[in-house]
């Protein structure tokens, strides 16, 4: 089944771009401090700014290799699919419903994925890697918003109760993501009680 109507949706293929740019900017940093610290593993990483705050023990870690790669890999290759779907939809392209399936699916493992990092991050390692919390920062609405938009669209569930109900949902879709924010950022404070005076203090 292809997108169900010929207008471009705009505001979507939009925020894909961005969303996979801004992606691909905090995975290719990632990328470079871990090649700086393979060539000097004592070097100290401009996103180092204090104890609580800092990307080298995140990127020490085992977790930051959970599958025998730097993860940022996974970034590279990952953040790319958003903006090539985004500028296919301004192109005016038309995808069918396997295609959107698949890439829904590649969404969710995506916030998954990103979520047991943050868990492992604040938990674990003790540490608030920035170019982390970017790469958090867009993969969460990717996931919320383009599964609301999908099945809105009828491109990933069929045309009926489910999709009637998310097209109404569609316009408040941005509420999930905050909500998500909302918890990543009280689970933060909750267990850094000492970061935001050591950041504005």
């Amino acid at each position: 089944m292809t997108l169900p109507t010929g207008r471009t949706p705009f505001v979507a293929a939009v925020l894909l771009i961005v969303a996979g740019l801004g992606g691909l900017v905090g995975a290719f940093a990632l990328t470079l401090d871990k090649f700086r610290l393979l060539e000097n593993p004592g070097a100290a990483l401009g996103c180092d700014v204090n104890p609580f705050v800092g990307c080298s023990p995140v990127i020490n870690s085992w977790q930051a290799s959970l599958f025998g790669f730097p993860n940022p890999i996974l970034g590279l290759i990952g953040f790319a699919a958003p903006v090539a779907v985004g500028l296919g939809l301004l192109a005016g392209a038309r995808f069918a419903r396997w295609f959107w399936l698949a890439f829904n699916l590649g969404l969710l493992l995506a916030w998954v994925f990103v979520t047991w990092l943050f868990t492992q991050t604040v938990f674990v390692i003790g540490a608030l890697c920035p170019w982390c919390m970017l790469v958090w920062l867009f993969t969460i609405p990717l996931f919320w918003v383009f599964t609301v938009w999908g099945a809105a669209r009828g491109v990933t569930v069929p045309v009926g109760p489910l999709q009637r109900a998310a097209a109404r949902f569609l316009p408040y879709s941005w509420v999930l993501p905050v909500l998500n924010y909302i918890v990543v950022a009280t689970t933060i404070v909750v267990v850094f009680p000492l970061l935001l005076p050591t950041l504005f203090g």
